[in-house]
């Protein structure tokens, strides 16, 4: 496998990948992936998605095909559905809202337990979005509020975003990109 990961890299041929963008409702799960589009693709306008859009972006050896999911009561039984073919999660928090972070806890916890997903190494980019806002909570809080020491089965990572203006965005997906290469060998 590490053979072929490695032909198609200079071949200039890259891997398609899974990846499911989760959170509760306006946390900027839409603004983060806008963001991570490409200059030409990205949206002037950001409208809260009803359902699930599908969006795309690239990365140095891997095409990332992003399912956006909404978070909204009606659709969130879609999630379930995306599960199994997901092979990593991008997990979008709102930092400045201390309800909102108990509802998100919860909903993780479904997640983790999930049959699709509790045994299996996928990987987990936490966004703590809306760092911008003055009442913002910081990651290392949030992780202590999410109980993210908790997770040993899986990587994890958690760091500060703006997805407004894409502030924390790229260093977060090479640390995404890596541990999916890394899960694959």
């Amino acid at each position: 496998m590490r053979l072929l990961d490695s032909l198609s890299r200079l071949l200039g041929l890259k891997k398609e990948v899974h990846v499911l963008c989760l959170g509760l409702g306006n946390s900027g799960k839409t603004s983060i992936i806008n963001k991570l589009k490409p200059l030409n693709a990205q949206s002037e306008y950001i409208f809260p998605i009803t359902g699930f859009s599908i969006e795309k972006f690239k990365s140095c050896s891997l095409n990332f095909l992003v399912f956006d999911m909404s978070s909204q009561g009606k659709h969130r039984n879609l999630w379930e559905r995306y599960y199994k073919d997901g092979q990593a999660i991008l997990f979008v928090i709102d930092s400045s809202d201390r309800l909102g972070m108990l509802m998100a806890k919860e909903e993780l916890d479904i997640l983790l337990n999930h049959p699709d997903i509790k045994h299996r190494r996928i990987p987990i980019l936490f966004f703590a979005n809306k760092m911008d806002c003055r009442d913002a909570v910081t990651p290392l809080k949030i992780s202590q509020l999410l109980c993210l020491e908790k997770i040993k089965d899986k990587p994890w990572h958690i760091c500060a975003s703006d997805g407004l203006i894409g502030e924390g965005l790229q260093e977060s997906v090479d640390w995404l990109q890596d541990q999916i290469q890394a899960v694959k060998k």
